[in-house]
Protein backbone atom coordinates (compact mmCIF):
# COMPACT_ATOMS: atom_id res chain seq x y z
CA UNK A 1 0.00 0.00 0.00
CA UNK A 2 1.56 3.39 -1.08
CA UNK A 3 0.74 6.74 1.01
CA UNK A 4 1.31 8.66 -2.39
CA UNK A 5 0.53 12.01 -0.66
CA UNK A 6 3.38 11.83 1.54
CA UNK A 7 5.73 8.56 0.59
CA UNK A 8 6.76 9.80 -3.00
CA UNK A 9 8.84 12.45 -3.87
CA UNK A 10 7.73 15.47 -5.07
CA UNK A 11 8.18 16.75 -8.26
CA UNK A 12 9.77 19.91 -9.17
CA UNK A 13 6.62 22.50 -10.06
CA UNK A 14 5.85 24.53 -13.26
CA UNK A 15 6.25 28.07 -13.29
CA UNK A 16 2.61 27.99 -13.60
CA UNK A 17 1.91 25.85 -10.65
CA UNK A 18 4.17 27.39 -8.63
CA UNK A 19 2.34 31.03 -9.11
CA UNK A 20 -1.06 28.95 -8.56
CA UNK A 21 0.49 28.00 -5.35
CA UNK A 22 1.30 31.01 -3.86
CA UNK A 23 -1.78 32.60 -4.86
CA UNK A 24 -3.47 29.85 -3.62
CA UNK A 25 -1.77 30.05 0.06
CA UNK A 26 -2.26 33.73 0.24
CA UNK A 27 -6.03 33.22 -0.30
CA UNK A 28 -6.13 30.17 2.16
CA UNK A 29 -4.09 32.11 4.87
CA UNK A 30 -6.00 35.65 4.57
CA UNK A 31 -3.28 37.85 2.96
CA UNK A 32 -5.66 37.93 0.39
CA UNK A 33 -8.74 37.68 2.63
CA UNK A 34 -12.38 36.59 0.85
CA UNK A 35 -14.25 39.31 -0.56
CA UNK A 36 -11.45 41.35 -2.29
CA UNK A 37 -9.87 41.43 -5.35
CA UNK A 38 -7.12 40.43 -6.59
CA UNK A 39 -4.18 42.97 -7.16
CA UNK A 40 -4.80 44.70 -10.52
CA UNK A 41 -3.32 42.20 -13.76
CA UNK A 42 -0.71 44.80 -14.57
CA UNK A 43 1.22 44.28 -10.99
CA UNK A 44 0.44 40.37 -11.00
CA UNK A 45 2.19 40.38 -14.02
CA UNK A 46 5.24 42.48 -12.40
CA UNK A 47 5.36 40.39 -9.51
CA UNK A 48 5.64 36.99 -11.18
CA UNK A 49 7.23 38.09 -14.32
CA UNK A 50 4.60 36.24 -16.95
CA UNK A 51 2.63 37.16 -19.76
CA UNK A 52 -0.93 37.71 -19.89
CA UNK A 53 -1.60 34.53 -21.49
CA UNK A 54 -0.44 32.38 -18.63
CA UNK A 55 -1.81 34.77 -16.04
CA UNK A 56 -5.38 34.09 -17.76
CA UNK A 57 -4.66 30.49 -16.81
CA UNK A 58 -3.18 31.00 -13.38
CA UNK A 59 -7.00 32.55 -12.81
CA UNK A 60 -8.51 29.82 -14.35
CA UNK A 61 -7.18 26.87 -12.48
CA UNK A 62 -7.85 29.12 -8.88
CA UNK A 63 -11.64 29.34 -10.27
CA UNK A 64 -11.71 25.93 -10.59
CA UNK A 65 -10.61 25.11 -7.55
CA UNK A 66 -13.21 27.52 -6.57
CA UNK A 67 -10.97 30.01 -4.90
CA UNK A 68 -11.87 32.94 -6.90
CA UNK A 69 -14.22 34.40 -9.36
CA UNK A 70 -13.81 36.57 -12.47
CA UNK A 71 -16.48 39.11 -13.48
CA UNK A 72 -16.30 41.49 -16.36
CA UNK A 73 -15.28 45.24 -14.84
CA UNK A 74 -15.71 43.83 -11.34
CA UNK A 75 -12.10 41.88 -11.62
CA UNK A 76 -11.08 38.77 -10.24
CA UNK A 77 -12.35 38.25 -6.09
CA UNK A 78 -11.76 35.63 -3.77
CA UNK A 79 -14.40 33.43 -3.04
CA UNK A 80 -15.48 32.43 0.82
CA UNK A 81 -14.64 29.38 1.78
CA UNK A 82 -18.10 27.26 1.30
CA UNK A 83 -16.94 27.50 -2.96
CA UNK A 84 -13.56 26.04 -1.93
CA UNK A 85 -13.25 22.34 -3.70
CA UNK A 86 -11.19 20.49 -0.28
CA UNK A 87 -11.49 17.40 -2.27
CA UNK A 88 -8.71 19.30 -4.77
CA UNK A 89 -5.52 17.90 -4.18
CA UNK A 90 -3.88 20.65 -4.17
CA UNK A 91 -5.74 22.60 -1.99
CA UNK A 92 -5.59 20.64 0.36
CA UNK A 93 -2.22 20.02 0.54
CA UNK A 94 -1.67 23.77 1.28
CA UNK A 95 -4.66 23.66 3.75
CA UNK A 96 -2.37 21.10 5.37
CA UNK A 97 1.14 22.86 4.95
CA UNK A 98 -0.37 26.04 6.69
CA UNK A 99 -1.66 23.92 9.41
CA UNK A 100 -5.27 22.40 10.76
CA UNK A 101 -7.17 24.74 12.38
CA UNK A 102 -9.73 23.48 14.99
CA UNK A 103 -12.49 23.82 12.32
CA UNK A 104 -10.78 21.68 10.08
CA UNK A 105 -10.19 19.09 12.17
CA UNK A 106 -13.53 19.03 13.06
CA UNK A 107 -14.74 19.26 9.94
CA UNK A 108 -12.49 16.20 8.57
CA UNK A 109 -13.68 14.03 11.67
CA UNK A 110 -17.54 14.70 10.84
CA UNK A 111 -16.79 13.53 7.44
CA UNK A 112 -14.51 10.39 8.07
CA UNK A 113 -17.97 9.83 11.15
CA UNK A 114 -20.11 9.67 8.03
CA UNK A 115 -17.91 8.02 5.74
CA UNK A 116 -15.92 5.45 7.20
CA UNK A 117 -17.85 3.44 9.39
CA UNK A 118 -19.62 2.50 5.96
CA UNK A 119 -16.56 1.45 4.35
CA UNK A 120 -15.63 -1.02 7.30
CA UNK A 121 -19.28 -2.05 6.95
CA UNK A 122 -18.63 -3.12 3.24
CA UNK A 123 -15.14 -4.62 3.70
CA UNK A 124 -17.06 -6.94 6.08
CA UNK A 125 -18.49 -8.00 2.84
CA UNK A 126 -16.22 -7.43 0.17
CA UNK A 127 -12.57 -8.08 1.35
CA UNK A 128 -9.91 -10.37 0.09
CA UNK A 129 -7.49 -12.18 2.13
CA UNK A 130 -5.07 -9.92 0.63
CA UNK A 131 -6.76 -7.02 1.97
CA UNK A 132 -7.56 -8.00 5.74
CA UNK A 133 -3.60 -8.82 5.34
CA UNK A 134 -2.71 -5.49 4.53
CA UNK A 135 -4.46 -4.59 7.49
CA UNK A 136 -2.98 -6.66 9.62
CA UNK A 137 0.46 -5.76 8.61
CA UNK A 138 -0.86 -2.10 9.70
CA UNK A 139 -1.69 -3.22 12.92
CA UNK A 140 1.22 -4.80 13.54
CA UNK A 141 3.63 -1.70 12.19
CA UNK A 142 1.37 0.67 15.00
CA UNK A 143 2.20 -2.24 17.65
CA UNK A 144 5.80 -1.71 17.15
CA UNK A 145 8.33 -0.09 19.44
CA UNK A 146 9.84 3.11 19.22
CA UNK A 147 7.24 5.16 17.50
CA UNK A 148 7.35 9.29 16.41
CA UNK A 149 4.31 10.81 16.13
CA UNK A 150 5.01 10.97 12.18
CA UNK A 151 5.73 6.92 11.79
CA UNK A 152 2.90 6.02 14.42
CA UNK A 153 0.90 8.02 12.40
CA UNK A 154 1.59 6.37 8.73
CA UNK A 155 1.14 2.92 10.13
CA UNK A 156 -2.51 4.00 11.04
CA UNK A 157 -2.81 5.97 8.30
CA UNK A 158 -2.27 2.66 6.24
CA UNK A 159 -4.64 0.84 8.31
CA UNK A 160 -7.42 3.15 6.96
CA UNK A 161 -6.45 3.23 3.77
CA UNK A 162 -6.82 -0.44 3.66
CA UNK A 163 -10.26 -0.85 5.10
CA UNK A 164 -11.47 2.15 2.48
CA UNK A 165 -9.49 -0.03 -0.30
CA UNK A 166 -11.45 -3.19 0.97
CA UNK A 167 -14.76 -1.83 1.05
CA UNK A 168 -15.09 -2.84 -3.14
CA UNK A 169 -16.09 0.79 -3.93
CA UNK A 170 -13.68 2.80 -5.56
CA UNK A 171 -15.27 6.14 -4.60
CA UNK A 172 -14.63 5.41 -0.82
CA UNK A 173 -10.76 4.50 -1.94
CA UNK A 174 -10.24 7.85 -4.33
CA UNK A 175 -11.81 9.91 -1.08
CA UNK A 176 -9.21 8.67 1.19
CA UNK A 177 -6.66 8.99 -1.30
CA UNK A 178 -7.59 12.26 -2.04
CA UNK A 179 -7.56 13.63 1.80
CA UNK A 180 -3.96 11.22 2.86
CA UNK A 181 -2.38 14.34 3.79
CA UNK A 182 -5.07 15.53 5.95
CA UNK A 183 -5.46 12.55 7.42
CA UNK A 184 -1.78 11.91 8.28
CA UNK A 185 -1.85 15.66 9.65
CA UNK A 186 -4.62 15.12 12.34
CA UNK A 187 -3.41 11.63 13.08
CA UNK A 188 0.22 13.03 13.99
CA UNK A 189 -1.87 15.54 15.93
CA UNK A 190 -3.49 12.83 18.07
CA UNK A 191 -1.21 10.34 18.11
CA UNK A 192 -0.95 8.35 21.40
CA UNK A 193 3.29 7.38 21.58
CA UNK A 194 3.60 9.58 24.61
CA UNK A 195 1.36 7.05 26.54
CA UNK A 196 2.60 3.41 26.30
CA UNK A 197 -0.88 2.31 27.69
CA UNK A 198 -2.94 4.78 25.34
CA UNK A 199 -0.63 3.73 22.34
CA UNK A 200 -1.45 -0.29 23.00
CA UNK A 201 -5.49 1.07 23.61
CA UNK A 202 -5.48 2.39 20.16
CA UNK A 203 -3.11 -0.75 18.73
CA UNK A 204 -5.85 -2.98 20.30
CA UNK A 205 -8.96 -1.05 18.58
CA UNK A 206 -8.18 -1.06 15.02
CA UNK A 207 -7.09 -4.94 16.05
CA UNK A 208 -11.49 -5.14 16.79
CA UNK A 209 -11.94 -3.50 13.36
CA UNK A 210 -9.71 -5.94 11.62
CA UNK A 211 -11.52 -9.11 14.15
CA UNK A 212 -14.52 -7.97 12.88
CA UNK A 213 -14.03 -7.22 9.14
CA UNK A 214 -12.40 -10.94 8.84
CA UNK A 215 -15.28 -12.09 11.11
CA UNK A 216 -17.55 -10.98 8.12
CA UNK A 217 -19.85 -8.63 10.78
CA UNK A 218 -20.29 -5.37 9.10
CA UNK A 219 -22.08 -4.26 12.19
CA UNK A 220 -19.70 -5.04 14.59
CA UNK A 221 -17.14 -3.48 12.26
CA UNK A 222 -18.95 0.00 11.43
CA UNK A 223 -19.67 0.31 15.37
CA UNK A 224 -15.48 -0.46 15.92
CA UNK A 225 -14.25 2.02 13.27
CA UNK A 226 -16.79 4.92 15.32
CA UNK A 227 -15.19 4.22 18.33
CA UNK A 228 -11.62 4.78 16.40
CA UNK A 229 -12.71 7.78 15.16
CA UNK A 230 -14.62 9.15 18.10
CA UNK A 231 -11.73 8.49 20.10
CA UNK A 232 -8.58 10.07 18.24
CA UNK A 233 -10.96 13.43 17.83
CA UNK A 234 -12.06 13.32 21.81
CA UNK A 235 -7.45 13.04 22.24
CA UNK A 236 -7.71 16.40 20.39
CA UNK A 237 -9.68 18.19 22.85
CA UNK A 238 -11.02 20.51 20.96
CA UNK A 239 -13.86 23.03 22.24
CA UNK A 240 -17.67 22.70 20.80
CA UNK A 241 -18.71 24.82 18.88
CA UNK A 242 -22.35 23.87 19.19
CA UNK A 243 -21.80 24.28 22.56
CA UNK A 244 -24.77 26.47 24.59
Amino acid sequence: MTLSTWSSPERPLSHHEQIVRTLGMEILSGVLPVGVNLPPEPDLLVRFQISRTVLREVMKTLAAKGLVVSKTRVGTKVQDPTHWNFFDADLLSWRVSLGLDDAMRRHLYEMRSAVEPRAAALAAKRRTPEQLAEMRRAVARMAEPGHNRRSFAEADLAFHVAVSAASGNPMMRSLAAVIEAALLASFSLSSPVDETALQQDVVDSHAAIADAIEAGDADRAARAMLAVIDSGFDRLDLPDPDAP
